[in-house]
């Protein structure tokens, strides 16, 4: 019987490692039983002698590797086969030497301590060791087995050891005065330079904060803080004015934004630098005293007048003169101008707010001295709204009346328009016109809501009658001035069903339903027909007549004859002379009235009868006759016209009658004999017998 064998790890001997032996009582020594060893490394690493059952190590072992085998052995007989005893189980174990040194898991350590630390496993040796002097520490460990006894073995191991920050280096500037310029054109947010303050700290440690102090330059500059580099960027903050400051001196704090609290007794943990910025002298160009400008301008405004000015100065301290301007781009239709020294604005033509409400101008002002130095306004010209247009009608109506209609019947709702646009609104008012202010067929009424009604006045309307009304309807606006205009309506008369549906307009109808047949009509415009090819006829006969002569014979003298020794010039004499020079200055003076022509002076308007008043045609027409007769202002017109003035050194009377008390039967021409040849042609044709004259 056996339980477990031992054997020895990293056997060194020349022979196999010899392990146990197996045994059977069943075994006799004449070599009938066999011994045959399986389990773990059967075979290749453990062997055994089958006759006499010993078991060898046939390679080295290792502990370390495989520590314990399970084998199983058993003897059979060799003639018969069987199993001369049950299988039985074993452990081979593998005693330990010391063949391993002691090894540390890594090769390298890297281990941190913060700088000004205590004590501890891995301990500094000096106090207050200082990262800003050195970093980086490397240290090596041994380790023994056999607790450092004599025959055991030993391993070693690096440690690096980093110091970690601490804050505790306030910031210092390497400088005290920090020196930059800039010029006073410089936009809003410029960069003028960079300042540092050093921290021999680390990472968040020595990240700062610049901050400008209280004092001069303070509103006018900023300080931003750079994270990446830690540094203070100065910009500009308001304009700068050359001829206002020529120099800040500024004050610029730099603290950490990461204290600790352990380290404040070292000190204060920021520092103060002193910043000076130079502003140079720049030609500037002029400044507008607004940013835009609005101006407000009626519409009615006369050509020439001032609507509004612009101020413009030169900033620099040489105070150079300002010229004004137009850019004609943005006024291309050429309404508006400016004072080239005033800046005063003024229009150049008519405005109309209806067509343009708004103009919207560029104003340029230049130095007199530098032309490239000009700036731009824009001025906003609002169009004030001026009531110069009349109200209309919104649409054309097409307005009609049942023939069967009824007194009061609204036949037509009217509405209007007006281009203005008052301040308060649209108000307008409905009236009949002034000269015909009750119309026997219709009536307007005001619906107070800027329409009104149309309503008929009286009892049924007849096509064969009327079958056109014309009505007229005077609107007028509330604004001031106030604007009134005449918009007419045409109402048609049509046959309509008892509902009022209208069925037809057509006058022609109605001649047709009296009686007409078609021949009739046809011969009717036959007859027009024949009647205008007459009077185109006749006309044309009269135009082939032969027009006869003013002047029959040399004797038949009509006017007075006037010869000039030189050749008249046309039209440009009765340009360049005034022929009223040749009439007698008495004449002249009396500024008499010529009444071959309709006077000017005293025309006054006729008040007419409208159309619309009168039904029947006939009775229209005996109207307008015996209208024209009692019209004093109509033609024809009462004429005195002289003629001829033989000059205040002859020595006849005049020779006009058309003054004269007497008539021409009682007048006697005999004495035109006896003033000379001159006269000679006259008394030929007054002076003659009776006879001859009649």
């Amino acid at each position: 019987m056996w339980n477990q064998f031992f054997l020895l790890e990293e056997y060194t001997g020349t022979d196999t490692q010899y392990v146990g032996k197996l045994h059977t009582d069943q075994d006799k020594g004449d070599g009938n039983l066999k011994y045959i060893l399986t389990g773990d490394g059967a075979g290749n690493i453990f062997v055994i002698d089958e006759n006499t059952g010993d078991i060898h190590a046939a390679k080295k072992l290792d502990r370390e590797e495989k520590s314990l085998y399970i084998l199983r052995a058993k003897a059979i007989d060799r003639k018969t086969g069987r199993q001369v005893e049950p299988e039985s189980e074993f452990i081979i174990k593998i005693h330990d030497i010391n063949d391993n040194e002691p090894k540390f898991t890594k090769d390298l350590y890297t281990a941190s301590v913060p700088e000004m630390s205590g004590v501890g496993i891995i301990k500094t040796a000096l106090p207050d060791m200082s990262r800003e002097n050195r970093e980086q520490y490397q240290v090596v460990i041994q380790a023994k087995d056999m607790g450092g006894q004599m025959g055991g073995l030993s391993g070693t191991t690096t440690v690096n050891i980093t110091l970690t920050d601490v804050n505790n280096n306030p910031p210092r500037f390497p400088q005290s005065t920090y020196q930059f310029n800039s010029p006073e054109s410089v936009p809003l947010g410029t960069h003028l330079g960079r300042i540092k303050a050093n921290d021999p700290d680390v990472g968040e440690n020595a990240e700062m904060e610049y901050r400008i102090a209280e004092g001069e330059g303070a509103d006018v500059f900023d300080v931003l803080t750079d994270k990446d580099t830690q540094e203070g960027i100065i910009t500009v903050k308001q304009n700068l004015d050359f001829e206002n400051k020529m120099l800040y001196t500024l004050r610029v704090d730099a603290s950490n934004t990461h204290p600790d609290p352990r380290f404040l007794h070292l000190g204060p943990f920021k520092d103060t630098a002193v910043v000076k910025i130079s502003v140079e002298d720049v030609d500037e160009p002029p400044v507008f005293s607004k940013i835009s400008y609005l101006i407000e301008a009626d519409e009615d405004v006369k050509e020439g007048s001032i609507i509004g000015q612009v101020t413009a100065y030169d900033p620099d301290a040489s105070n150079n003169f300002i010229q004004y301007s137009i850019d004609r781009l943005t006024d291309t239709d050429g309404i508006f101008s400016v004072h080239a020294e005033n800046g005063s604005i003024f229009t150049l033509k008519p405005l109309d707010r209806e067509s343009s409400p708004w103009h919207n101008i560029t104003i340029i002002a230049t130095e007199l001295n530098n032309s490239k130095q000009s700036s731009h306004i824009p001025v906003f010209i609002r169009i004030l709204d001026i009531n110069d247009h009349a109200p209309e009608f919104a649409m054309y109506y097409e307005t009609f009346v049942c023939e069967n209609a009824k007194p009061g019947q609204l036949i037509q709702t009217v509405s209007v328009m007006d281009k203005d646009d008052p301040p308060r609104g649209h108000k307008f008012f409905f009236e009949p016109v002034p000269e015909f202010p009750l119309n026997p067929n219709f009536t307007i009424v005001d619906n107070k809501d800027n329409t009104a009604g149309i309503m008929t006045r009286k009892d049924g309307y007849s096509r064969h009658k009327m079958s056109t009304y014309l009505l007229p309807v005077l609107i007028f606006d509330n604004d001031y001035p106030i604007q009134s205009s005449t918009g007419t309506l045409t109402i048609r008369v049509c046959a309509c069903d008892s509902q009022g549906n209208m069925q037809s307009c057509n006058a022609q109808a109605l001649v047709l339903s009296a009686g007409l047949s078609t021949g009739a009509l046809v011969a009717i415009l036959l007859c027009v027909l024949i009647l205008l090819v007459l009077v185109v006829l006749f006309a044309a006969l009269k135009r082939q007549r032969k027009k006869e002569p003013l002047i029959i014979s040399k004797d038949d003298v009509r006017d007075n004859i006037v010869t000039y020794n030189d050749e008249g010039g046309g039209e440009e004499d009765t340009q360049a002379f005034d022929i009223g020079t040749l009439r007698n200055p008495e004449a002249r003076e009396e500024s008499k009235l010529r009444r071959d022509v309709m006077p000017e002076t005293i025309f006054q308007i006729r008040r007419t009868v409208p159309l619309w008043e009168n039904i029947d045609v006939q009775d229209f027409i005996h109207r307008r006759l015996k209208e024209n007769d009692s019209d004093p202002n109509a033609p024809p017109y009462d004429s005195l016209a002289t003629y001829a003035y033989e000059g205040n050194d002859s020595i006849a009377d005049s020779l006009s009658s058309l003054e004269s008390l007497t008539a021409d039967c009682n007048q006697d021409y005999d004495y035109l004999s006896d003033w000379g040849p001159r006269f000679k042609k006259l008394a030929d044709m007054y002076g003659g017998d009776e006879s001859d004259r009649e």
